[in-house]
């Protein structure tokens, strides 16, 4: 989360983020590997943000981030039992609310 000052758009550049209303919420594409989310919401209407839905990237699924190439891009994800590969700027449109280990244990 960006700090007090400091700029909140995306880490990707050229690709611009809707602030999300909700404390925790970050992009997909910020997650380090080892992490575990649950999406919030796709956000767009072109055809790239359609087929990540149409993959399992929809609002309520769990999806965990598998590992990352060495220069940072792509980065496989984990969402319902496969593992799909994504480009950071593909990534960056997609808002989760990061699942700590004391949620996951709650679960």
């Amino acid at each position: 989360m960006a700090r007090r000052g400091e700029s909140s758009g995306s880490a990707v550049p050229g690709v611009a983020l809707l602030e999300a209303p909700s404390v925790g919420r970050v992009s997909l594409a910020d997650l380090r590997p080892g992490a575990r989310a649950v999406v919030a919401q796709v956000i767009g209407t072109d055809p790239t943000a359609r087929r990540l839905g149409e993959l399992g990237f929809t609002p309520g699924t769990t999806v965990e981030v598998v590992r990352r190439a060495p220069l940072r891009d792509p980065v496989i994800y984990r969402v319902k039992d496969y593992d799909i590969c994504l480009r950071r700027v593909q990534a960056a449109g997609i808002r989760v609310d990061e699942v700590s280990e004391v949620d996951e244990v709650r679960g």
